[in-house]
């Protein structure tokens, strides 16, 4: 669907939402979220994505973590998956951080396998090799810890992107 609740046609990139039986009817206790989360029968899964002309759904990232720069929607998940093919890369993260030019532009926090070097232009441009460059992190963090993950084992962006506002503030 997209911001207004309409269905989208097929390879239109929209929020994925479901409705019917099987879903749950809200958030015990919690009538607010249950609210933002249930819109006019559809329960919003905060995932993006798209049909294609067969009815084959193809997820593309979580609906906060997309980046809009310059205008451009850009998924964290393609950049990451760019990230990832370097063989120095361990752990990453992208997140958009402010950008008083484009919006929002793309920050990669890296973290490098044990013993490896990488220098943030070496790895833009090993991006640039992969996705358009737009989609390419314009800067990047590296720090030797580990990132932050979830009892699921998800990277924390939403504390990745605290901690960075703390940081440069």
């Amino acid at each position: 669907m997209d911001g207004n609740n309409q269905v989208l046609t097929a390879d239109e990139v929209g929020e994925i939402c479901v409705r019917g039986p099987n879903v749950m009817l809200g958030y015990y206790n919690l009538s607010e979220q249950t609210a933002a989360t249930i819109q006019t029968g559809w329960l919003h899964t905060g995932d993006s994505g798209y049909l294609d002309a067969e009815g084959f759904l193809f997820i593309l990232d979580r609906v906060k973590d997309m980046i809009i720069s310059g205008g451009e929607n850009i998924y964290s998940i393609e950049v990451e998956n760019a990230i990832y093919q370097h063989p120095a890369v361990e752990q990453c993260a992208v997140i958009g951080i402010p950008s008083e030019k484009w919006g929002e532009q793309v920050h990669a926090i890296v973290m490098l396998e044990k013993g490896k070097t990488l220098a943030e232009a070496e790895l833009i441009e090993h991006c640039r090799t992969l996705i358009s460059a737009f989609k390419c992190p314009r800067s990047i963090t590296f720090q030797q810890e580990p990132l932050p993950i979830s009892g699921a084992g998800k990277i924390l962006k939403a504390d990745l992107r605290k901690t960075l506002c703390e940081n440069n503030s």
